[in-house]
C-alpha cells in the first residue's frame, strides 16, 4: 500500500499520545449526547471546534456558552471555528469574528477552516495568524488545510490539518516527505466513511504518517450533501477505547 513508504519516518516511531481533534459537532441542542460525551472522563480529546453559526454568530448563544464552558472546566481546549475561505476574508472579518468568540465563549484559539495552501497565501496567513495570537496573548492555532499545504505553513501554526476527506482516499495516501521534519503532534487526519473493520487500518496509517491528532468516523457526506463530522460516529466507545490502550505497529 502507499501508506507503507513513510513507515522509516523518525518521528513515527515516538510514544506520543494519539487524541481526538473534533472538527466540530452540530449545535449542542441538535447534538446533545455529542458534546456531553467529549467530557465524560477518560475521553483522550486534544480540542474541540466550536462553530455556532457558520462562526461566532450575531449574539452569545446560551446553549453553546453551557457547552464550551464544560469542555473548558474540564481541561479540554475550544477551538473558534474561522472560515478563511481560501484566503478570500478580510483580515478586519476574520478579527472580528474571532474577537466575538474570545468575548462570549473565552476560546483558547482558533480553527482556519478552507485554509490555502499555495506559497502566494502564506503571508497573508502569517499576518492573520500573527493578529490572532496577539488577541489570544499566544492559544493555539490549527490550519485546516485538508491536505498537505507548502512547507512553511507548518513555521506558522501550532497544527495543521494535512487530511480530511474519505476513507477510500485516505488508505492510498502518501505523506509529504517534508513533514518528517516535524514531530507527530503538528499534524491532524479527519477521515470519514471508515468502516468499523479498518478502524485498526486507519489508526496504524496515520501512526505511519505522522499524525497524532485524528477524528475517524463512518458517517459519510453523501456525495458532498451533508457533513459527515456533524454527529458521534457509530462506534465511539469502540473508537475512544481502542485510542487509550494504543494500537500496536
Amino acid at each position: 500500500m502507499p501508506y507503507l513508504s513513510s513507515t522509516a519516518r523518525g518521528a513515527a516511531s515516538t510514544n506520543l499520545r494519539t487524541g481526538f481533534g473534533v472538527p466540530g459537532y452540530a449545535h449542542p441542542l441538535v447534538a446533545p449526547v455529542e458534546w456531553s460525551e467529549l467530557t465524560r472522563p477518560g475521553t483522550p480529546l486534544h480540542w474541540v471546534v466550536l462553530n455556532v453559526c457558520d462562526g461566532p454568530g450575531a449574539r452569545p448563544d446560551p446553549h453553546c456558552l453551557e457547552a464550551a464552558g464544560r469542555l473548558r472546566n474540564a481541561g479540554f481546549r475550544v477551538l473558534g471555528h474561522l472560515d478563511v475561505t481560501h484566503g478570500a476574508r478580510s483580515l478586519g472579518e476574520l478579527v472580528s469574528d474571532a474577537q466575538c468568540y474570545l468575548d462570549w465563549y473565552q476560546v483558547d484559539g482558533f480553527f482556519l477552516d478552507r485554509c490555502p495552501t499555495d506559497r502566494t497565501a502564506l503571508p497573508g496567513i502569517q499576518r492573520t495568524v500573527g493578529t490572532l495570537r496577539a488577541l489570544l496573548g499566544g492559544g493555539h492555532i490549527v490550519l485546516g488545510h485538508g491536505t498537505h499545504p507548502c512547507p512553511g505553513y507548518a513555521e506558522v501554526a501550532d497544527q495543521l490539518v494535512t487530511f480530511a476527506g474519505p476513507w477510500n482516499d485516505y488508505r492510498w495516501s502518501q505523506v509529504a516527505e517534508w513533514t518528517a521534519e516535524h514531530p507527530p503532534e503538528r499534524f491532524c487526519h479527519f477521515v470519514h466513511g471508515v468502516p468499523r473493520g479498518h478502524l485498526d487500518e486507519a489508526l496504524r496509517i496515520a501512526r505511519w504518517q505522522g499524525a497524532s491528532t485524528i477524528y475517524f468516523t463512518d458517517r459519510t457526506d453523501r456525495g458532498g450533501s451533508a457533513d459527515p463530522w456533524e454527529s458521534l460516529p457509530g462506534y465511539w466507545d469502540d473508537l475512544v477505547s481502542r485510542i487509550g490502550t494504543g494500537v500496536s505497529e
